[in-house]
Parts: C-alpha cells; sequence; structure tokens
C-alpha cells in the first residue's frame, strides 16, 4: 500500500466486483471507473476483500487512485442493515471470522432457497453456479442471475420483485451479526464505518435517534445519504440527523455493472470527506497511481 494521497477529486464510495454481485471483474471496475472521471472509487464487495489485489494492480493503467472497503452484512430484527467498512485490515482476525460465518450462512441461504424455488421452477444449484465466479460471495443476485439464463424472468430487477421478493414464499434471511457490532468490528479493524443506503424505504423508516447515537458513539463515521435508490424525503430526513449527531454525509453509486441500472459516479462523496475517511483509516491505505 501506498501513502496517503493528497485529495484531489471526487470519488464513488461504493462499488461492488465479480467478487460478490457485481457484473464486471474487479480490473474492469476500475477501467470504469477512469471512463467515469473519477479521482478515486472504493471497492466494497459483501462481506470480503478478496478483489483488492486485483483492483490495485490495475491503479497504475487507469490512474484511479483504490480506495479499499467491504460492504459488511448486518441485520436489525428481520431488517437487513448494510455497513461500509473503509481502509479495514484484511487480515483482522475478529472481521475475518465474522466474514466467514456470514459467506458460509449465505451459501446455506442460497441453495435453501434455490431448493424451494426448484419445487415450481426448473432451477438448480448448478444453473447457480454458473453465473459466478471463483471466489464468489454467492447471494440472492446470483439466483437472480440463473432465473433470468433460465427464462423466467427477464432481468435481475424483475427476478427480486417477483420470484425473490421475500412475499413469494421462496426467500428468507441470511445470518448477520446486528449494526452495533458492525459498527465495532469495522472500527476494531482500523476502519471507518458509513451506514450504507439508509434512506431506501423513505423518511417514515429512517434509522431512529436513538439507534444512530448508539452506533455514532460506537464510531459510526456517516451516512450515505447522495445514493440512486434513497428517498428524497428520507435524503432531508438524513442531512438533519448527520447535522444532528456530527455524521459525515457520502454519496455513492452502488455500482453493479450490468446487475443494476446504477451508473458508477453518477453519486460521488465530496474530496473533504474522502480526505477525512483517508485520515481516519488505520487498517489499510489507498493505492495510489
Amino acid at each position: 500500500m501506498s501513502e496517503a494521497p493528497a485529495v484531489v477529486g471526487e470519488a464513488d464510495l461504493h462499488a461492488h466486483s465479480t467478487v460478490s454481485d457485481g457484473t464486471e471483474a474487479p480490473a474492469v471496475l476500475m477501467a470504469q471507473a477512469a471512463a467515469a472521471g473519477l479521482w478515486g472509487v472504493a471497492l466494497t464487495d459483501h462481506d470480503s476483500t478478496s478483489g483488492w489485489a486485483e483492483a490495485a494492480a490495475a491503479v497504475p493503467e487507469t490512474g484511479v487512485v483504490l480506495i479499499p472497503g467491504m460492504e459488511l452484512s448486518t441485520r436489525e430484527g428481520f431488517m437487513s442493515v448494510h455497513m461500509l467498512g473503509y481502509l479495514v485490515d484484511p487480515l483482522d482476525e475478529a472481521l475475518l471470522a465474522e466474514t466467514t460465518r456470514i459467506r458460509e450462512s449465505r451459501v446455506t441461504r442460497a441453495e435453501e432457497i434455490v431448493r424451494r424455488i426448484g419445487r415450481d421452477y426448473d432451477l438448480s444449484w448448478d444453473d447457480v453456479l454458473a453465473q459466478t465466479t471463483e471466489g464468489t460471495t454467492i447471494g440472492r443476485p446470483h439466483i437472480a442471475d440463473a432465473l433470468v439464463a433460465r427464462g423466467f424472468v427477464t432481468t435481475r430487477s424483475a427476478a427480486f420483485a417477483g420470484i425473490l421478493h421475500p412475499r413469494s414464499g421462496y426467500a428468507q434471511p441470511h445470518y448477520a451479526p446486528d449494526p452495533l457490532t458492525g459498527v465495532r468490528l469495522i472500527r476494531a479493524a482500523g476502519g471507518v464505518p458509513v451506514l450504507a443506503h439508509p434512506g431506501t424505504r423513505g423518511a417514515e423508516r429512517v434509522i431512529p435517534p436513538e439507534r444512530l447515537a448508539r452506533l455514532t458513539d460506537a464510531g459510526l463515521f456517516g451516512l450515505e445519504v447522495d445514493h440512486p435508490e434513497n428517498r428524497d424525503d428520507a435524503k432531508r430526513r438524513l442531512r438533519g440527523l448527520a447535522r444532528r449527531f456530527g455524521l459525515a454525509v457520502t454519496g455513492s453509486s452502488d455500482y453493479h455493472g450490468t446487475g443494476k441500472p446504477n451508473r458508477l459516479g453518477e453519486c460521488r462523496t465530496a474530496s473533504e470527506v474522502v480526505e477525512r475517511i483517508i485520515a481516519e483509516g488505520r487498517g489499510s491505505a489507498p493505492v495510489t497511481p
């Protein structure tokens, strides 16, 4: 890893590769970031840092700064809550143990979902594996891609709106720690935690202030407010909460290649916020050209 760079531009702090549920390899993602005119991009695959090395190797050619990260799965009751962790130590034992447990649970959950779907549709586990590459963190998006490949739905989004929607009866949750544990794990690994897309359900479903206060006390750095799927009413409330609790506001695309309509770089984080994240990160460092 190189020394912390002088921040001279904006960054997209949320992007996925084929290591989790994106459709582009880490090196291709870096090339896409260059084409989007980004100064920097964070690779934040679900519960994995496996794509960092390939993305880092593409930095000299693309000229884009890589901010290593991950999207850690957490759960509040029945609700999935995602926590972005930037500049964590990829060898931190506690974080490694937890992400391994999450990934293993994802596979078990995915196998059960496919078994349930297979009662009504001609879909097998081999169909799902055909949509992955070695080392992929398997999840529902790969089941969606298998449903598309088999012709049962037309797009990944259509799969989530139909067969993979909770009301269908096929889906079930996987193991994940609670958000407070997630924040503490990321901080203990030297990382900087940001609550991912907390406004997708609208202002009335935004995290309650008392819960946000506990996360802030544990070390939460910021809220991902500028996100394509956050609703406008929720964004207004989130900005107010950020001011109230002294949290940073970030912007990210949550890019998945062709797996989502989100465009890389359509939402960005201001350079001064990126600079603060880099200054606070202790587990790893940005990779510069």
